[in-house]
């Protein structure tokens, strides 16, 4: 199996796992980012309103699309991850650094390979993330969907191909800051664990994957939280002001927001995703490190 592909389906058992574990939490999020100011008290009344109203089985509401969508997403970046420090690492050891395989990158080679993930990423989570949205955040007695593959459909039919990608350009936004921010902290976590036992990568606990990966959670979402709750406000947006819309542009979003809701709402929701993170990441880095191994053999991966 190339390495590419490897790199593909480690990625793909690794965006699965964020996905079972990270979908109820996500769904309580994104209802806080979006729900009109002082519709919930905490994170605790949206989710008992959630379980009242809807039953158990909404908090996997719009699972399909993530399930399918974030397994390509994961996927994709963590292809285009491994193939930027293969490059980076083949200039290394031309250069005589990063050790004897050259897989020891620097930390601005790790920001630049995580921006190049995350913008890979981007084009596909944008769509993704933009109709398991619209699913998260109708009305479970009239819904306007009946599933992904209907929002698809009727979006497109009415509003093209920009209607699919609303939202795109913050999402870009989040993801190459994001996960420049997010695979430096792993990588470099990792690379401390290598080097303080004197260990391979294929060698290092699965534990710590799990524990290096709730810290790169954590960075990650330090960083873009305001970020991410203006994409999820303009990704339930209406499409026009005859269908709702309430902000022109990203930047009127920002401003929208700041001048009628105050600088709390750049933090709301925040909650159930800090409870999330560790837990999703964990898993999204312990799916990737296994699957790495069981595909790779004893072959050393960067």
């Amino acid at each position: 199996m190339s390495k590419t592909l490897i790199d593909l389906t480690a990625g793909t058992a690794g965006g699965i796992a964020q996905v079972l574990v990270g979908q109820p939490f996500d769904i309580v999020k994104v209802r806080m980012q979006t729900a009109p100011k002082g519709t919930y008290s905490g994170m605790l009344h949206c989710a008992g309103g959630i379980l009242k109203n809807e039953g158990p089985l909404a908090f996997y509401k719009g699972t399909l699309t993530p399930l399918l969508g974030i397994g390509v997403c994961v996927s994709i970046q963590f292809g285009a991850l491994e193939y930027s420090k293969r490059f980076f690492a083949k200039r290394n050891i031309q250069d005589g650094t990063g050790g004897p395989t050259g897989q020891f990158l620097t930390g601005s080679q790790l920001m630049v390979s995580g921006i190049f993930a995350g913008v890979a990423n981007g084009v596909v989570s944008g769509p993704v993330e933009h109709i398991r949205i619209r699913l998260q955040t109708q009305s479970a007695t009239n819904p306007t969907y009946s599933g992904p593959w209907d929002a698809i459909k009727k979006i497109y039919s009415a509003h093209g191909i920009a209607g699919i990608y609303k939202g795109q350009v913050v999402t870009l936004w989040r993801e190459s800051l994001g996960y420049g921010i997010y695979f430096l902290a792993y990588e470099k976590l990792m690379q401390y664990e290598m080097t303080r036992k004197s260990i391979r990568r294929d060698q290092v606990n699965p534990a710590n994957a799990v524990l290096f990966g709730a810290a790169a959670g954590y960075a990650l979402w330090a960083i873009i939280y305001p970020i991410d709750m203006i994409k999820s406000r303009m990704q339930t947006d209406g499409f026009s002001p005859a269908e709702g819309q309430k902000y022109k542009s990203t930047l009127d979003c920002v401003r929208t927001v700041w001048r009628t809701e105050g600088i709390g709402a750049f933090t709301r929701g925040l909650g159930p995703t800090l409870i999330r993170s560790p837990f999703a990441n964990g898993a999204t880095f312990l799916g990737f490190e296994l699957a790495m191994r069981l595909l790779s053999g004893h072959e050393e991966f960067p």
